[in-house]
């Protein structure tokens, strides 16, 4: 096959080539003019290279890699016919305004007991779910979450047990209801009911959906304080969706006025191809082999792979993407194997011994969070000492309706549920401590890797971008690849943008391949200059040098998850 080259041209002289074989192209991102952003490309190697040493674990698991994707029962919610967008985000912001002046959890509660939807839904003579609460003995917080759930407009996801009751019924007709409803449940609760003398009260599966779910908002409200907690999560939804909806930003000066800010335009970021110059790269590899004792790793394992439809062929139970067997072993396995590999060549280089700290975000989503820290205690820890490794989990958020915003539910107290996304990890790895953890493990920088990029260390890219990191004293820095057509990935921009103050600032971001229609990008080998930014692809390997720099940083950040929205 013929190698083709192309080149893009860009403003600001920024120039850049890729040259296409059978294996992707190297690039390095430079610093854009001020900027310490720091960025590689490296090519996705054809065959694995083989390792400097051969590791004892292997994977006994039976698995089972089905087509399908595995998704949890909807219960469908219609839109309401008269929705508005601004009028709910007004009201809600309102909402969050008032709660956030308040100090402590007393004010809180009596401002969202003053909302007319929590009023109408908990303290109405039509609905039984106070009824309901006086059977519960929650506590003051627990029920003052439960009414941020329907101050947000989410009150369906309790289900029918906030259904109206009639108020005439008789008081002997009340005690026949009562009577009927806990003979229904006496087989179903081993004889144990749960429901009042009233029949107004939960069965033991439905509590434990309400403890569940209550976990849930509680680790909602807790995670996203930053922009206020259950009300500020759904304001944000709603502003992405009015966005998406009536909104959609493009490359034309178009006012986004949801996110309060101006794209003007969107350029490739410079570059530096490390593949058009070996010397450097094998340089720069030695500055990373050097810098290893100065750097821990951080793996994101915490997604719920769906589109990989992992089931283990024993009990049929869904799998992680960790758990995915690779060459005989799990994608887990294989990071520490190939970090094991890095460790044993500075020993050979230098005669000294490096055990690097791993930190690894996990997530409740198909007991990733079990199944990982079984692994690692069946493997002893890779023999490397429980202390080396830090397990921190992302918590679950309620995904939601395209249409209005509503939360999906799959049965009462049910709401479908789903990890975060990657871009949490950085508020919570400052909020579970992992950088200190690597700060008193005597680490400057931690390099990211994702799980699912099985060849990303099989050439020099991974040492040449700690290397640089850390010799060039960069605070950010991608690895990334040319980027195949129809490929369910992002791409790396530069992108220029206006804020209230009437400032141009430009930052690096990522744009999924999901929002090229709203950028007018197309997705074609062949595409136009303004929409030929396919050789830039995030390959998810993040250098952060300087992590008492960073550890500043986030506590000036409200909430990255958003930033580049």
């Amino acid at each position: 096959m013929a190698s083709s080259t192309s080149v893009l041209r860009q403003h600001n002289n920024l120039l850049f080539t890729f040259t296409s074989k059978y294996t992707n192209s190297l690039f390095f991102f430079n610093s854009y003019r001020d900027s310490s952003l720091n960025y590689v490309m490296k090519p996705l190697a054809s065959t694995s290279s083989s390792s400097l040493f051969s590791s004892p674990f292997q994977c006994s698991r039976p698995l089972v890699r089905l087509t399908r994707v595995t998704t949890a029962p909807v219960e469908f919610v219609p839109p309401a016919p008269d929705f508005d967008f601004h009028k709910e985000i007004a009201r809600l912001k309102d909402l969050k305004s008032k709660l956030d002046n308040c100090t402590n959890l007393k004010d809180r509660i009596r401002v969202i007991d003053s909302d007319s939807r929590v009023n109408s839904f908990f303290y109405s003579h039509k609905n039984s779910f106070s009824r309901v609460l006086d059977t519960l003995h929650l506590d003051k917080y627990e029920v003052f979450l439960l009414k941020c759930v329907v101050a947000a407009g989410q009150q369906h996801v309790f289900g029918d047990v906030c259904t109206e009751f009639d108020t005439t019924r008789s008081s002997l007709k009340s005690a026949f209801y009562a009577l009927a409803e806990m003979i229904d449940n006496w087989d179903v609760n081993e004889g144990i009911g749960l429901r009042g003398v009233n029949g107004y009260g939960l069965g033991i599966e439905e509590f434990e959906a309400l403890r569940s779910m209550l976990k849930i908002i509680a680790e909602v409200e807790r995670f996203y304080d930053c922009i206020g907690g259950i009300i500020g999560y759904q304001i944000i939804v709603l502003e992405l969706l009015a966005q998406s909806t009536f909104e959609r930003p493009c490359l034309s000066h178009n006012s986004n006025n949801s996110l309060k800010r101006d794209i003007a335009d969107i350029h490739p970021p410079n570059v530096l191809d490390l593949s058009q110059d070996l010397e450097y790269a094998s340089q720069a590899a030695i500055w990373g082999i050097e810098g290893l004792p100065n750097m821990g790793e951080i793996y994101p394992l915490g997604g719920s792979a769906d589109r990989l439809g992992l089931v283990d062929s024993n009990s049929g139970e869904c799998l992680p993407a960790a758990m995915l067997p690779y060459c005989g072993r799990t994608l887990l396995e294989g990071l520490i194997r190939d970090l094991q590999a890095r460790e044993y060549l500075y020993f050979k280089l230098y005669g000294k011994q490096c055990i690097t700290p791993v930190a690894i975000m996990t997530s409740a989503a198909k007991r990733n969070h079990e199944h990982v820290t079984s692994l690692c205690e069946e493997l002893r820890w890779f023999g490397r000492g429980r202390s080396k490794f830090k397990l921190f989990e992302q918590p679950l958020v309620p995904a939601v309706s395209a249409e209005d915003g509503q939360w999906l539910a799959g049965r009462p107290f049910k709401p479908v549920c789903k990890p975060g996304g990657h871009g949490v990890i950085w508020k919570l790895a400052y909020n579970e401590g992992v950088f200190q953890w690597f700060h008193d493990h005597g680490r400057r920088g931690a390099t990211v890797r994702q799980v699912s990029n099985v060849v990303a260390a099989t050439d020099v890219t991974l040492l040449a971008l700690a290397g640089i990191g850390l010799r060039q004293g960069k605070k950010l820095g991608f690895a990334s690849c040319k980027r195949n057509a129809g490929a369910t990935e992002g791409i790396n921009v530069l992108i220029e943008k206006k804020n209230l103050e009437g400032k141009w600032t430009c930052g690096i971001s990522c744009i999924e391949y999901t929002e090229f229609d709203k950028f007018g990008m197309t997705d074609t080998p062949l595409s136009s200059y303004r929409t030929n930014f396919l050789p830039i692809q995030t390959f998810y390997m993040l250098i952060y040098p300087l992590l008492s720099l960073l550890l500043q940083v986030m506590m000036r950040l409200v909430c990255l998850e958003w930033c580049l929205m």
